[in-house]
């Protein structure tokens, strides 16, 4: 914790859940609770749980430049973005490669927010919003509470009008037990959830009144942890653990395509003119590897790290491993040879825990088509 500099409102609440409060991106987070983190995992997959996701930064864009300076250091066509709808967008250096990703709000006619994680987000806006007519505010009081799962329409139908109506992607300003917030249809689960933005002298009441009322909904607290078993599941990538940044090439700096991520989605069709926009376009067929699923036989996770072989030859290693107690499937992101990132190639994980046989999988491995988290009504 030497390093934390940001701090949560909900601290002693994630230390009464047994928490130690690990660092991550600046600010004390509970990457663990005294709990089976499996039954975290069931709740969001077939309830809702509540998390503390308030180390991912916010930072507010004000003024009629604003949209310059998001178009330039991001991938998206911003002009389609209208109050009150957000976009997941992707950020690259000179080089092309992927250095940050997002989600940008649009609040007003020049008004925004962009949230992001530990990339170098930040440090990128405000040298691009210098000289210019915009102003940029990092707002650490604002938190984050993210409630997520099947139920979690139907806790928030009770107090908040119009929820149900609310698109994914698409946020509201609203009130919720009498406090400002607000609520906007995201998550980091593959759920369908909900992100509720609330001021630091709010969110302790907020999060009580969930974990309190909801309890006999089947609403439990989750820790930060139980996000990478459902990352895993849904295809959502975690700067840097998925990325050369933790598992380097040894002749090459840092640094991934959008293309070897399987982010190339990200960029706008015809935009030009971003930063890395040239190189970006050039690394197209210059893959190096292709991240993708594997489905591995054994009844419990892999390790981070595990290396990945075929034919006796490394071809890849494991950035992120799950089991599910849903579906008794072993399965991880991996970072795998071009060749053999092919759905039904035949690997074998080789680590301290784990020495199995594993297939290529496509990614998601839950709701491929994304039905849940796209729910109308």
């Amino acid at each position: 914790m030497a390093l934390s500099w940001r701090f949560s409102v909900l601290a002693d609440r994630h230390r009464a859940l047994g928490s130690k409060l690990e660092d991550w991106s600046g600010m004390g987070t509970a990457w663990t609770y005294d709990k089976d983190m499996s039954e975290e995992h069931i709740a969001v997959r077939t309830k809702a749980g509540i998390m503390d996701v308030s180390g991912l930064k916010k930072v507010h864009l004000v003024g009629p430049h604003a949209i310059a300076v998001l178009d330039s250091i991001t991938t998206r066509d911003l002009t389609k973005i209208y109050p009150g709808r957000s976009v997941y967008a992707t950020m690259l250096n000179d080089r092309g490669h992927f250095t940050d990703d997002c989600i940008v709000y649009r609040t007003g006619p020049n008004s925004w927010m962009l949230v992001h994680g530990s990339g170098s987000g930040h440090e990128e806006l405000v040298k691009q919003a210098a000289g210019r007519n915009c102003a940029v505010l990092f707002d650490d009081d604002l938190h984050d509470l993210s409630l997520q799962g099947p139920i979690a329409v139907d806790y928030l139908a009770k107090y908040v009008p119009g929820i149900r109506d609310l698109k994914y992607f698409h946020h509201m300003q609203t009130t919720l037990f009498g406090a400002p917030v607000m609520i906007s249809r995201t998550g980091y689960t593959g759920e369908r959830g909900y992100e509720i933005f609330v001021r630091g002298q709010d969110a302790v009441m907020v999060w009580d009144r969930i974990v309190e009322e909801g309890k006999e909904m089947g609403i439990i607290p989750c820790c930060f942890s139980v996000l990478d078993m459902l990352r895993v599941e849904s295809y959502l990538l975690f700067y840097p653990y998925d990325n050369s940044q933790m598992y380097p090439f040894a002749d090459q700096p840092p640094g991934d395509s959008l293309w070897e991520l399987g982010l190339d989605f990200t960029v706008s069709p015809g935009k030009t003119g971003f930063r890395g926009a040239e190189e970006h376009a050039r690394l197209k067929g210059k893959e190096r590897f292709k991240i993708f699923g594997m489905l591995i036989d054994a009844d419990g996770p892999a390790d981070l790290g595990d290396e990945v072989f075929a034919d006796g030859k490394k071809v890849g290693v494991i950035t992120c491993p799950s089991y599910s107690s849903l579906t008794k499937k072993s399965m991880a992101i991996a970072r795998l040879d071009v060749d053999k990132a092919v759905h039904g190639t035949k690997l074998e994980v080789r680590g301290m825990t784990v020495k199995a046989s594993a297939t290529a999988h496509t990614l998601p491995f839950d709701d491929p088509e994304k039905k849940k988290r796209t729910a109308v009504g």
